[in-house]
């Protein structure tokens, strides 16, 4: 399959998923990061908002948030193309959907911090396979930032966030994908040795 093919596939069947099932995921991905004993850690988190059917990370935001920890979402460049600023996110913050219709938080007066001052940047998958290559909605935001010089001298650790399904055996990637430390599924947390990954 190619990645169109893929995207499509993997697009169809979370969008099916019923909302018992995708708090069931939530809940799982939860659980499945609790594995991550290193993690625990980290002070300041990458995180999104669920859209089309993505496993939802918002019971893990509430558990950073009851351990205090600072909570971050990404918002669209306003000047740079494909790029991504990152903004506070607290219980209450003001929202409003951004050209993809993805609720992003208000830029005016908000807090933005440069990808590289984060300790972990989570976000959603299309698929990803066991080698730890990942397909993404293909707009490259996460790719053209984090590929960024700025980011590369100190890159967060980079988790990818699916359900179970959308692991296949391989995948189509390409020499400037972004590589991952591990992927969170609601099943389990998988650990790659990617000499590309820091930390």
């Amino acid at each position: 399959m190619n990645k169109a093919s893929i995207r499509r596939a993997m697009r169809k069947k979370r969008r099916a998923l019923t909302p018992a099932q995708q708090r069931t995921a939530a809940s799982g991905l939860r659980k499945s990061l609790n594995s991550a004993i290193h993690l625990s850690r980290s002070a300041r988190w990458g995180l999104y908002l669920a859209n089309d059917g993505e496993i939802n990370p918002l019971p893990t935001i509430q558990r950073l948030w009851r351990r205090k920890k600072a909570c971050y979402l990404p918002v669209l460049h306003p000047l740079y193309h494909n790029r991504l600023w990152f903004v506070r996110y607290q219980p209450g913050a003001r929202l409003k959907p951004n050209k993809y219709g993805i609720p992003e938080p208000v830029l005016r007066g908000a807090k933005r911090v440069p990808p590289w001052s984060l300790d972990v940047v989570c976000f959603p998958l299309v698929a990803f396979d066991k080698q730890g290559n990942r397909l993404g909605m293909g707009g490259g935001y996460y790719d053209r930032t984090f590929a960024d010089r700025r980011v590369i001298i100190k890159r967060p650790k980079l988790i990818g966030f699916a359900h179970h399904f959308q692991q296949l055996p391989e995948l189509p990637h390409e020499p400037w994908d972004i590589p991952l430390s591990a992927v969170a599924t609601d099943q389990q947390l998988h650990r790659f040795r990617n000499k590309k990954a820091l930390r």
